[in-house]
């Protein structure tokens, strides 16, 4: 039960990421940024949220455990 649920936590933080990288891509190309530039920063959202998933489950399993 427990790795069902770190399994689809992961492909649920993994999706959203992905959403939010993909999001600030188009913002960024509907803003006239270069295709590079947009790249760029899409990546940096996509990092953003991962590293921020990482942090509060860091967080969350110092409280808990």
């Amino acid at each position: 039960m427990t790795v069902a649920v770190v399994l689809l936590t992961a492909a649920f933080v993994f999706v959203v990421a992905l959403l939010a990288g993909t999001a600030a891509g188009k913002l960024a190309r509907m803003d006239g940024a270069t295709y590079p530039t947009a790249l760029t920063r899409a990546a940096t959202s996509f990092a953003a949220v991962i590293t921020l998933a990482t942090v509060i489950a860091t967080a969350l399993s110092d409280l808990l455990g």
